[in-house]
This record gives C-alpha cells, sequence and structure tokens, in this order.
C-alpha cells in the first residue's frame, strides 16, 4: 500500500450521556470514512467522557458525599472492554471497513480506566491500552495502566500504537514503543495549548513514525473548555494537516508510507542511532491483577 487516508476526530464528549455520545461518534466515523478515510482516531476519554472543571468534592484527606454521587454518574457511563458500545464501534468498522482507535472511559470491577481501544474491520476489538499514568487530579478517577497493554497492533495499513496525553511526555514509554515498530503513532488527548504541537512533531521525528493526534472540542454553554488542536504530522516532523480548532470536525490526512523508509536514511532511535552497548531498556509487560491466596 502506497498511501493511506487516516482521520481524526475532533468533537466533545456529552458527560453522563454515553449513548448519545456513541451516536456522535458514529456520525463522525461515517464522515471520515466518505471521505476516503481507513484509519480513524477519536479523542481521550471520548466514550465515557472527561469531566473538565468537576472536582468530585475532593480536598486533601476528604470527600464529599455530593462527590461520590458525582462519581457513581460518571462510573455508571463508563464503557466495558465487551460491551455493547464497543460491539457497536466493531460493527461500524466492518461495515465502513475502517479501523479505529477511540479514547474511553474504561469499567474493569471498581475501577476506571482511560484507555484506548483497537477496533478492526474484520476481527473487532484486537488489543486496549491502559495510561499508564494519569495526570494530576485524574488519579482521583482513574486506576493506572500496566505493562500488559501496551500493544503494537499489526494491521494492511502499518504498525499502530497508542500513547494518550501525556503519555507522551514519558520518554521510555516512548522508546519502549519505538522499538515495537510502531509506525503510526495515534495520540487521543485532551491538551488543547499550543506546546502540544511540539510535542507531536517532537515524536513524529523522534520515532520517525506517523503521529495522529485527536483532541476534544468541549464546551458548557458560552464557554469553551477544550480548544481542540487536532493534529496529523508525516515522520520528518510536517504538518500534514491542522491544528483545527474551535469548532467540531473530521481533520483528514494522506500518508505516503514511503516517507517511513525515507526518514530512516539518517535517524533510528531503537537501530543505528541506538548506541545499545552503552543504553538498556527493560520493560516489564507482565499483567498485576490482585490474587487471593487460601492456605
Amino acid at each position: 500500500m502506497a498511501s493511506v487516508v487516516v482521520a481524526a476526530v475532533q468533537a466533545g464528549s456529552t458527560l453522563f450521556d454515553t449513548p448519545a455520545t456513541l451516536v456522535k461518534a458514529e456520525q463522525y466515523i461515517r464522515e471520515a470514512a466518505a471521505a476516503g478515510a481507513r484509519l480513524i482516531v477519536l479523542p481521550e476519554a471520548f466514550l465515557g467522557g472527561y469531566p473538565k472543571g468537576a472536582d468530585f468534592g475532593i480536598t486533601v484527606g476528604s470527600r464529599s458525599p455530593e462527590g461520590r454521587e458525582l462519581f457513581r454518574r460518571y462510573r455508571e457511563a463508563a464503557v466495558q472492554l465487551h460491551g455493547p458500545e464497543i460491539a457497536r464501534l466493531a460493527e461500524l468498522a466492518t461495515e465502513l471497513d475502517v479501523h479505529l482507535v477511540a479514547g474511553v472511559i474504561e469499567r474493569d470491577g471498581g475501577t476506571l480506566y482511560c484507555t484506548a481501544v483497537f477496533v478492526d474491520p474484520r476481527d473487532g476489538l484486537v488489543a486496549h491500552h491502559r495510561k499508564l499514568m494519569p495526570t494530576a487530579a485524574e488519579r482521583y478517577l482513574w486506576g493506572q495502566g500496566d505493562g500488559s497493554t501496551m500493544p503494537a497492533v499489526e494491521t494492511d495499513l502499518g504498525v499502530l500504537g497508542a500513547a494518550i496525553c501525556w503519555e507522551n511526555y514519558m520518554p521510555l514509554f516512548r522508546q519502549s514503543m519505538y522499538a515495537k515498530g510502531v509506525q503510526i503513532w495515534c495520540a487521543p488527548t485532551v491538551d488543547d495549548r499550543d506546546q502540544w504541537q511540539a510535542t507531536m512533531r517532537h515524536i513524529a521525528l523522534e520515532g520517525r513514525c506517523f503521529v495522529i493526534s485527536a483532541n476534544q472540542y468541549l464546551t458548557d454553554g458560552n464557554t469553551v473548555l477544550i480548544n481542540g488542536g487536532s493534529t496529523i504530522i508525516s515522520p520528518l516532523g510536517e504538518i500534514l494537516a491542522g491544528p483545527l480548532r474551535g469548532t467540531e470536525g473530521v481533520l483528514l490526512a494522506e500518508l505516503d508510507l514511503a516517507e517511513l523508509d525515507r526518514g530512516y536514511f539518517d535517524f533510528d532511535s531503537v537501530g543505528h542511532y541506538a548506541r545499545p552497548d552503552i543504553f538498556t531498556l527493560t520493560v516489564d509487560e507482565t499483567p498485576r491483577h490482585t490474587v487471593v491466596r487460601r492456605s
């Protein structure tokens, strides 16, 4: 395959109303597919919602009853990996012959995770990645992922990987994903700062990969809570599309996959530029589950 059209969906969730958000997701997925996209990336926490500005009644050492009730509603809006919402994404992927990488709030037992799901047009849900380190007050709401959900997903478009929002600032995580051969780096996020653009271009250059960053555009009445900034970058750090700001929409770009090989001409962070005689990275990909031991 010489080239592929990809899309970043920029849209905001309807907080506490996952069915309504799923309807919006379908609308934008269909729009992107109609424009020729074969890979469509949706923002961080799109299904389940990113409750920007909510404090959940938390102060240091104290939680309020009102905050617990708000968390109950938030947990109720989260999705399960094998639940109906992900099944619907799989149906859409099959119908439209597209690959999806979507940010969701995942409910597993009593814990929520900020997760990216990989949905294949033939096999449905094929992988998921849980955010390793929730940022700041996100730690009130979400658990930490472990090394077992750091997939590099082989597809007919290339090898896909995902880093969610400020995980993109974790150099050892980035290096471990480069070592897995990620060619299309998906970055669901809610970071709308100008500085984010520099981060996306740096990762494209460092990893010699395409980068697709999909951000929410979220409002509360006339107040803009998250102002987008979705962007698509080439392996040489060139902006192919975006940043899109001030509106919801679908950002499209055609990726020339030969750029991957051209980029390796002078830099390969896990090959001829790696210096393995000096540096070693050890990654623990063991699943971390609580085990009840009975004598």
